[in-house]
């Protein structure tokens, strides 16, 4: 059975930062891109950034230069390091594993940003 748990979201106040996690299993953690993925209420979940199975990255244009995404695959999991946080960023935060064409998504953490 494939899971997907992430972890790491919460309340911040603007210009502070959160950490999310997304631990897998029941999949061969390191063959899989994985993705970061948010849905703010009233509108369309979209990507926030990816990293391949080898490490390439992707960013949405909205989020360059605060947000990192990482992988470690000795724990088979993935991060989304998030800096310099504004209210826009507001969402339910999801991650997704990937690999030709087979798709799993996590349940969502919420991220709140306000003071």
């Amino acid at each position: 059975q494939v899971q997907l748990v992430e972890s790491g979201g919460g309340l911040v106040q603007p210009g502070g930062s959160l950490r999310l996690s997304c631990a897998a299993s029941g999949i061969s953690f390191s063959i899989y891109g994985m993705g970061w993925y948010r849905q703010a209420p009233g509108k369309q979940r979209e990507l926030v950034a990816e990293i391949t199975r080898n490490g390439n990255r992707n960013y949405a244009e909205s989020i360059k230069g605060r947000f990192t995404i990482s992988r470690d695959n000795s724990k088979n999991t993935a991060y989304l390091q998030m800096n310099s946080l504004n209210p826009e960023d507001t969402a339910v935060y999801y991650c997704k594993a990937d690999r030709s064409g087979r798709e799993y998504w996590g349940q969502g953490t919420q991220v709140t940003v306000s003071s």
